[in-house]
């Protein structure tokens, strides 16, 4: 981050206005123009009239992965800020396919592809977003009311010229691969959502800067105020080098399960984890500091990295299925089990697994079994237990409930 932060000549600020840049600049690659942004965040301070924020995405896979939450997170510190967060769902711009860092033209999607992966998106979002200060908004909205007539009158207030400066664009321009004409109208697009939410912000991965901009171009045509953009660094995956990406099988899935997730953050470097601690933790920079220090004074840097693993299991799974990962990664690094669990014998197979814990002395409740169950913080022989209506038939078992509690169970007709 280089720009210069100090406010401008004409903001005041004071210590509630600098955290709030603190926290907007924290991890960011660009802020621009600061001065601008400054200026916007005083002026919220003193109408107590919130900022609008956007991010937008477009539904390209059904599933995000925690390269994805790097914005999500920002967009949430911004949240907890007080201004209005939105999230903008590009089902109509999915349809074109962002060339953003493509080499060549991105196959459209079908309809019926953006809808069924735009159904889990928002529901995976807000496994970091404040579902309850979250507005939705989907650019289909403005973008099919456009017509043939609005979409001719908003590509002339953007020059070919300027749109071939995109390095993307560029670089196919120059090795002769071919560039599809739909395939310019998508900044445009992207921008004009800008337009029709009166952004004051709007967050991107760095690969979105140009699109970002156009934004801002396409604001001060139509007669607002041009937004500010932030963009955030794209995360490396697993292996340190190339950026998170499923394709590249070095992601981490937010929906995997909760041992799994736990597993592959362990995995990392001791370098890498620092970057994560950065990009994805809710901790503190001064806490985050702190354990940086430890480490480097000789604490092992393992201890660092279960932090880590932990908080971020326990955002999407939660805190039970965090410490029954963490008990399941030690298990498994013991190579066992322990030899002291008790031993047990039930009837009445196939037995749901309500009563089973229930008779077992591992959950006070058959309710209060379920919702362990619901955390996923129930695991059979190994395997996380997900389904409630479970009942489980005959035979011997290892039953595990949180990080240390086992029983051996045999069951019984």
């Amino acid at each position: 981050m280089s720009n210069d932060v100090s406010p401008p000549e004409d903001v005041a600020a004071d210590d509630v206005l600098r955290q709030a840049m603190a926290v907007s600049l924290r991890g960011c690659d660009e802020l621009l123009p600061v001065a601008d942004w400054w200026r916007k965040l005083a002026r919220a301070q003193a109408t107590g009239k919130p900022l609008r924020i956007k991010l937008g995405l477009d539904p390209t896979a059904p599933d995000i992965h925690i390269g994805h939450t790097v914005v999500l997170n920002k967009l949430r510190q911004l949240q907890d800020l007080g201004h209005t967060v939105i999230f903008l769902i590009g089902d109509f711009t999915s349809m074109i396919g962002d060339p953003s860092g493509r080499n060549a033209t991105r196959p459209p999607l079908t309809r019926e592809q953006i809808e069924a992966n735009a159904r889990t998106y928002y529901a995976q979002a807000s496994l970091v977003l404040d579902p309850a200060r979250t507005e939705i908004r989907y650019n289909s909205e403005w973008s099919d009311a456009l017509g043939a007539r609005g979409m001719i009158q908003l590509a002339s207030r953007y020059t070919l010229a300027r749109m071939l400066e995109r390095d993307d664009f560029s670089k196919r321009l120059r090795g002769g691969l071919p560039i599809s004409v739909h395939e310019l109208l998508y900044p445009l697009m992207q921008g004009y959502d800008s337009v029709a939410l009166r952004s004051d912000l709007e967050l991107g991965g760095t690969d979105q800067k140009f699109n970002l901009l156009v934004g801002r171009v396409l604001q001060a045509e139509y007669g607002q105020e041009p937004q500010c953009i932030l963009t955030m660094p794209l995360l490396e995956g697993l292996d340190g080098v190339e950026k998170m990406s499923k394709s590249k099988g070095n992601y981490v899935g937010i929906t995997e399960a909760p041992a799994t997730m736990f597993a592959k953050l362990l995995s990392i470097s001791d370098d890498l984890m620092w970057r994560y601690y950065t990009l994805l933790s809710f901790r503190s920079e001064a806490e985050i500091g702190r354990l940086r220090q430890e480490v480097e004074q000789g604490r092992n840097p393992k201890d660092a990295k279960v932090l880590l693993a932990r908080e971020i299991t326990a955002r999407f799974h939660g805190a039970p299925a965090a410490d029954a990962a963490q008990a399941d990664f030690e298990l498994r690094a013991r190579g066992g089990i322990p030899d002291d669990i008790p031993e047990l014998t039930l009837t009445g197979a196939p037995l749901a697994i309500g009563a089973l814990l229930k008779q077992a002395g591992l959950a006070p409740s058959s309710s209060e079994a379920l919702r362990l169950v619901e955390q996923g913080g129930v695991r059979i022989d190994g395997a996380t237990v997900a389904d409630k209506a479970l009942k489980v038939a005959s035979g011997s078992y290892v039953v595990q409930v949180g990080k240390r509690k086992f029983a051996r169970v045999t069951l019984a007709p």
